[in-house]
């Protein structure tokens, strides 16, 4: 029943490495989606081994991308390669991407440097057999953290790269809105390029940061039904995470998020795929 469903780290905040990876392992559930300050805690060589040792596989790496600065090219460059190495180490063949925002009002010329820094990153990621997983992010987010703002955008980015070295991220939360989602899902499909899915749900009203305002599935806006049913007929067949930034599901105990999160993708995720 659950041989797709992925735990995003950020979704239990409060719980190290090990007790995420136990936790995961304990709900029967196969995999799970990994965050960077968590695999810092013990180092990528450690991680993986904590997680192969409870039969777990990392569903993605998260995350790389920050690439859009003025000043800091070379020091970008080298996080980025260095989070390569851990996506290597870890054996999960996708690092999601987001991308950057807009550090001097130049939203084009913020654009031109993220396309140029991504082409230096391919082939040091194709040798290391990892995708860089291009994840678009609501526009609210193109400011500070993602000049891309839609699948459509992402896969244009993507494009000069094969499909096995840059993909994209279809995140309910970031796309849900978006009146092109149905031909970018198909596109992205058709391409091999869909990297992740991932799911939480829009909350109305929004909390006053939207970064922490994401819900779990059932208690917002988002039809599942509808999105999940175009990722499976574009052909994704990978790992479905649940990845949720909130004030109070980061307070309550994460077994109990875990078995919620069981319980709305039960009801709102399978009966689709």
């Amino acid at each position: 029943m659950y041989q797709r469903l992925s735990l995003n780290t950020m979704t239990t905040k409060r719980w190290t490495l090990r007790e995420a990876v136990e936790a995961t392992a304990a709900a029967g559930l196969p995999a799970i989606g990994l965050w960077r300050d968590r695999v810092a805690e013990t180092g990528a060589e450690q991680a993986a081994k904590i997680v192969l040792d409870n039969g777990l596989r990392v569903s993605s790496l998260c995350r790389g991308g920050f690439l859009t600065g003025v000043d800091n090219a070379e020091a970008a460059l080298d996080d980025n390669r260095r989070a390569i190495d851990e996506a290597a180490t870890l054996s999960t063949p996708e690092l999601v991407m987001v991308v950057g925002g807009i550090p001097d009002r130049d939203l084009v010329g913020a654009r031109i440097r993220l396309a140029e820094r991504l082409a230096e990153l391919v082939p040091y990621a194709a040798e290391r057999d990892v995708r860089l997983a291009l994840e678009p992010l609501h526009p609210v987010f193109c400011a500070d953290r993602a000049v891309i703002s839609t699948l459509a955008q992402a896969l244009e980015l993507a494009a000069p790269h094969p499909a096995r070295t840059v993909g994209v991220v279809v995140d309910t939360y970031h796309v849900w809105w978006d009146p092109a989602l149905a031909n970018s899902v198909a596109r992205a499909g058709a391409q091999g390029r869909i990297s992740s899915y991932q799911i939480c749900d829009w909350l109305v009203p929004m909390a006053a940061d939207p970064l922490v305002s994401r819900g779990m599935m059932g208690d917002g806006v988002i039809d599942f039904a509808s999105i999940t049913a175009l990722v499976r007929d574009a052909g994704y067949d990978g790992d479905i995470e649940v990845e949720i930034f909130n004030e109070t599901v980061w307070a309550t105990d994460g077994v109990e998020i875990l078995e919620a999160m069981k319980e709305r993708y039960r009801e709102l995720v399978l009966p689709v795929l």
